[in-house]
């Protein structure tokens, strides 16, 4: 009896898991810091956006919302004047209370792609992960970030923009 209840609970979490995938691209602006992941990364200008231009945040946000079916981060955060300049990591921490009250998922993992020719993130890994896991309640292992370049390719260069992809499975 033990063991059927533990393959039910089993197959009632594997019915239940959800992927989200998130993207999000800025141009660089000449004024203000390159946030990413919440962390300051010096030397470089500011990404344009409503917001603080957190790619790798609005990526997640939009890849959670995407599992939890809830639509996008423009329609949870619009460009009006409430959300001007606003911290990612405060919308970041709003979408995943609002996910959480109506669905009750929990994350199993978080993978992501940062697209930049300049600068060299790996260095800033570990504190954008611990900013993250601490912004949504989960284990650092669940958070995945990775960087890559475009190997000159003009979609995205140094003096442009910053992308970002991600992909988010709740259960």
């Amino acid at each position: 009896m033990i063991l059927f209840s533990l393959k039910i609970i089993l197959i009632r979490n594997i019915i239940n898991m959800r992927i989200g995938y998130g993207f999000d691209i800025h141009k660089f602006d000449n004024y203000g810091s390159l946030i990413l992941g919440g962390v300051k990364i010096p030397t470089f200008n500011k990404l344009f956006a409503h917001s603080d231009g957190d790619v790798l945040l609005h990526a997640i946000i939009d890849a959670l919302l995407g599992a939890a079916n809830m639509n996008d981060i423009g329609n949870l955060f619009p460009n009006n004047r409430k959300y001007k300049n606003i911290n990612s990591r405060i919308m970041l921490i709003n979408a995943w209370k609002i996910i959480k009250n109506k669905n009750r998922y929990n994350i199993n993992n978080i993978d992501t792609t940062i697209i930049a020719q300049k600068p060299k993130l790996s260095k800033f890994f570990h504190r954008m992960k611990t900013n993250i896991s601490v912004d949504l309640n989960c284990s650092i292992n669940d958070i995945n970030i990775k960087a890559t370049t475009t190997n000159g390719v003009p979609f995205i260069n140094n003096t442009n923009a910053i992308a970002c992809v991600a992909i988010v499975l709740l259960s």
